[in-house]
């Protein structure tokens, strides 16, 4: 089966974003040039770790040799972007594994997100991912990639607040804090 590949070379947005309330969010990455959208589901965990892999990358690159990528420490204006989903969000496929590498030539970010496989295949073993039916494929250059790792810290810590005791999230009714029957 051929792969089906959504690219984005310079893309014009690149966003984690939610949709539901807290608590019963629904995670997505979702890549927009021009008229093309490409909307990717993802756990908050996911989320989370991409933003400070991101992060570490551009820390790193920024401590090479004075800077020659032109790495910014903030995030520039121009680039914030707080602008809910485009709509409508219709996932292409739920995330998996993802890879993020950084290509020197362009200077940019590349991060690949490839569908989450489960299930057996016919002879009962466990499917892998050799070859999987869709990707997603997004170049950032690096002031998009701040901007990106900026957003989605505030959409991971958007969400129910965390107990301070036991580290779960605390709904609106209420919390039966694990550390407090313990004892």
């Amino acid at each position: 089966m051929p792969t089906l590949v959504h690219e984005f070379d310079w893309p014009d947005r690149v966003v984690i974003g939610t949709v539901g309330p807290p608590g019963s969010r629904t995670f997505y990455l979702q890549a927009r040039a021009g008229s093309r959208t490409a909307s990717v589901a993802l756990e908050k965990e996911q989320s989370a770790v991409l933003a400070e892999t991101v992060q570490r990358l551009l820390d790193e690159l920024m401590s090479e040799e004075d800077n020659r990528y032109s790495v910014p420490e903030a995030v520039p204006v121009e680039l914030v972007d707080d602008d809910p989903l485009d709509q409508p969000v219709e996932a292409d496929f739920r995330a998996g594994s993802m890879r993020l590498s950084w290509d020197p030539r362009s200077a940019q970010v590349v991060l690949e997100t490839f569908p989450l496989v489960e299930g057996e295949d016919a002879d009962g073993d466990p499917l892998e991912e050799r070859d999987p039916p869709e990707a997603l494929v997004v170049r950032m250059p690096v002031g998009t990639a701040r901007a990106f790792v900026q957003r989605t810290r505030a959409v991971v810590r958007s969400g129910r607040p965390i107990c301070p005791r036991c580290g779960l999230p605390v709904d609106d009714d209420g919390h039966e804090c694990v550390s407090s029957a313990e004892g």
